[in-house]
């Protein structure tokens, strides 16, 4: 099916300046604005309140690759007391069109949020960003809203979505529908520092700033301001202000570690670009059970791999043009001090989810997860995401909590899954419109699966302006085309669309397998070997093609339910 994107040539007459938000930097502090009504309980559905329904609480990081879990105490913890997913994926390794997908359960065609920005203006309205999720009703399709209907307390706290944007001293802007406490922390804490986030008091939403202490300092002082020391300490308060209560809650907890900072210059002097906590910069630097001297190219698989075996092919076999246009310009040195950065950055988040962990009762599952996972320099395309290969569409997931079963699963699985297996923790029977599956058969029983494959699809659109991700990825984002893909447990198989504009297709594939290297080392697609599995691959992609007529609120027919079930390896 095609899929809609913004061409080069045109890209310039698309940009917009728009509001400081979830992905812009820093600005000046007028006086604080009026506060926002928060919308209230809707009453669609008759009210459920069970004391034995379960609380709920799902830790979603931002950018995290899974070399970096075995920096984590914490997520070992997870790892040993519960389920941990080897196969988990994203279906697009973009952070705000997942994030969308996380709270619908919906594929990005389903949503309307193919980008992290909205690309206004263009000939079909926004196609990312906060302006897309709410336009085309996802606020009210997000899982939030039928826990919430449901009897549930629900609560957010952290990054919320790309250009929900908030101008301190302006208005803010008007909170989505399901959440009874709504404590948004806006897009200045890329950074780590001087941020704003909201509050609710008597019903209304209100700013706050949390105002950087001077560079003259201590480090305890600076890390009490930063953006995961915020994080974690609000967290906890949810927690222990609710855990006691009659109805269940339900909380999503989104860090902005360990993203890289936005800002052309450093909050504070030899800031790095991924900016730990102060006291996890202390001598070699913190980087939990590991060693940071011992972290480096080892624990990037790919890093430095000719690209030349890499290029798309026609469907007929024959060499079609290469997309990976750039020089690599991510040198050794740096994809390993950006490494340990990250290891270091992503400190403050495990030790969040120890005291998590310590803080719930034995009738809480807590999940974590990642909105996509991030490459350092692998593919030949310096540090960023959005492509469907390992590095970026493979996250970690690992679920505690009552009845689960230890020892990691069979399953292959996407963060569409999550919203269904949270309706079916609740008790409810899952939105006809969710493309996901609960994952409460896998929770019970490690050898449980229910598909054979997963589904991706990513749309191409240059990174404007007001996109976070282009201070780190430079202009290679901008160079991942169009594609949908079909993931196996052992192989991907991608079907690229070449043409960057609105209107024309120049179809062309890419087929890996992973059987014997893990990670994307040479283009097999036209070794006769793979034929019969690339045939099995391309039918179950002709059937996900036929499926995607079904949009927004449409319940999926059972026939778009079965088509991940075919064997494709």
């Amino acid at each position: 099916m095609r899929r809609s994107r913004v061409a080069p040539a045109t890209a310039a007459a698309f940009v917009t300046v728009v509001a400081l938000g979830a992905c812009q930097g820093q600005g000046a502090r007028p006086s604080a604005p009026g506060p926002k009504a928060l919308p209230p309980a809707p009453q669609v559905a008759p009210t459920k309140i069970d004391p034995h329904d379960p609380d709920i609480v799902l830790v979603l990081m931002d950018d995290f690759s899974l070399e970096l879990l075995q920096t984590m105490r914490n997520a070992e913890r997870m790892r040993e007391a519960g389920a941990s997913y080897p196969h988990s994926y994203v279906v697009d390794s973009l952070c705000c069109v997942s994030r969308a997908s996380i709270f619908t359960g919906q594929y990005p065609h389903q949503t309307g949020v193919l980008t992290n920005t909205a690309n206004t203006p263009n000939p079909i309205g926004p196609i990312g960003g906060w302006e897309a999720f709410e336009t085309n009703g996802n606020t009210e399709r997000s899982v939030n809203v039928r826990l919430q209907q449901a009897g549930y307390t629900t609560g957010f706290i952290g990054k919320y979505l790309n250009e929900y944007a908030y101008v301190p001293g302006g208005e803010l802007p008007d909170p989505p529908p399901g959440w009874s406490e709504w404590e948004v922390i806006f897009g200045s804490a890329y950074d780590g520092w001087d941020f704003e986030s909201t509050y609710v008091e008597d019903g209304f939403v209100h700013a706050r700033d949390h105002v950087a202490p001077p560079s003259s300092a201590g480090p305890r002082t600076k890390d009490e301001a930063y953006v995961g020391t915020v994080t974690d300490d609000l967290a906890l308060e949810f927690i222990r202000d609710h855990r006691d209560d009659r109805a269940p809650y339900f909380l999503e907890v989104a860090t902005y570690g360990p993203h890289s900072r936005v800002g052309q210059r450093p909050h504070y002097p030899r800031d790095p670009g991924f900016p730990p906590a102060f006291r996890d910069r202390k001598g070699d630097g913190n980087c939990g059970p590991v060693p940071c001297a011992s972290l480096g190219l080892d624990d990037l698989p790919g890093y430095g791999d000719p690209t030349g075996d890499n290029a798309p092919r026609r469907p007929d076999g024959s060499p079609a043009p290469a997309w990976r246009t750039n020089t690599p310009g991510l040198t050794a040195e740096r994809a390993g001090a950006a490494l340990r950065a990250r290891a270091q950055m992503v400190q403050s988040i495990d030790r969040m989810l120890g005291r998590i962990l310590d803080a719930v009762d034995d009738n809480t599952f807590v999940v974590l997860t990642s909105d996509n996972g991030f490459h350092l320099g692998q593919h030949g395309l310096g540090a960023g995401k959005g492509t469907p290969y390992d590095s970026d569409a493979h996250v970690p997931l690992m679920v505690v909590g009552p009845g689960v079963e230890p020892g990691q699963r069979a399953a292959l699985t996407t963060n569409l899954d999550l919203a269904p297996t949270f309706e079916e923790l609740a008790g409810l029977r899952p939105a006809d419109y969710r493309s996901g599956r609960s994952l409460l058969p896998s929770l019970a029983d490690p050898s449980a699966t229910t598909r054979e494959l997963v589904f991706f699809e990513h749309t191409f659109a240059p990174s404007l302006a007001a996109d976070p991700d282009k201070a780190y990825a430079g202009g290679t984002m901008d160079l991942i085309p169009s594609y949908v893909a079909v993931r196996s447990r052992d192989a991907l198989l991608v079907r690229l669309d070449l043409d960057p504009s609105w209107d024309g297709v120049d179809e062309a594939w890419e087929f890996y397998d992973y059987s014997h290297v893990g990670w994307e080392r040479t283009n097999e697609y036209d070794d006769p070997a793979h034929a019969r599995t690339i045939a099995r691959m391309k039918q179950a992609l002709e059937a996900f093609d036929r499926c995607a007529t079904f949009v927004g609120d449409d319940p999926l027919p059972p026939r778009c339910r079965g088509i991940d079930r075919e064997v494709g390896h």
